[in-house]
């Protein structure tokens, strides 16, 4: 991402800040976009996931996310977690072209055929895993050796060599709909990465990151 502009005499970069809601909390300014990305923000995003359901669920909605926005995914979730059955990989990774055509003619979820596919194809792929330690340890093992500090949205970047690093990685164990921008995202809403921006009451919050 290119540098936000400065003027030669400014001492904070130029750009949109932090936002402030009804209750005075200062947030990155996508989580005020309604109580329902409020409270996902306030509670879950940025938070350590460590297992491998969690993760699974994670990396499947943000291959669903691709393309769309990120609300119309959560206000899906739970739709998401029944069809999915709660994304135990286990479960998923035995379904077959039944529950393929079950999972198309779902209008609770978002119904495209690839990334319905390639999510079972990943569950599958999660499974195999388990042979050389696991989902959790190889996405973790990822982790960068420092955190972005964005002071405005616009220093907030989209991808990062451990990104593309990762899904490099994913792809060779046969995962799809695992692109660096994509895995960037799942990094910032595991824990791995902090991009809350500076000034924000829930930067360091995972306990990961100092803010």
């Amino acid at each position: 991402m290119s540098e936000p502009h400065r003027t030669p005499d400014s001492t904070e970069p130029a750009g949109t800040g932090v936002a402030f809601g009804e209750d005075g909390l200062p947030r990155t300014p996508w989580a005020l976009g309604g109580e329902m990305m409020r409270e996902y923000y306030d509670q879950e995003w940025g938070m350590p996931v460590r297992d491998e359901r969690g993760l699974f669920e994670r990396l499947s909605l943000e291959a669903f996310q691709s393309g769309l926005s990120w609300a119309t995914i959560l206000a899906k979730r739970e739709n998401f977690r029944r069809a999915f059955a709660h994304f135990d990989p286990d479960a998923v990774a035995a379904f077959d072209e039944t529950d393929v055509e079950r999972l198309l003619a779902d209008a609770g979820i978002i119904r495209h055929r690839g990334k319905i596919t390639a999510t079972i194809g990943n569950a599958r792929a999660t499974v195999t895993l388990r042979e050389q330690g696991g989902l959790a340890e190889l996405i973790w093992s990822y982790r960068p050796a420092t955190t972005p500090r964005p002071q405005v949205v616009e220093e907030i970047p989209t991808r990062s060599p451990e990104s593309e690093a990762l899904a490099k990685r994913l792809r060779a164990a046969g995962f799809r709909f695992v692109g660096p921008t994509t895995m960037f995202a799942l990094m910032e809403a595991v824990g791995l990465v902090d991009t809350h921006l500076v000034g924000s009451h829930r930067r360091g919050a995972s306990g990961i990151w100092p803010d």
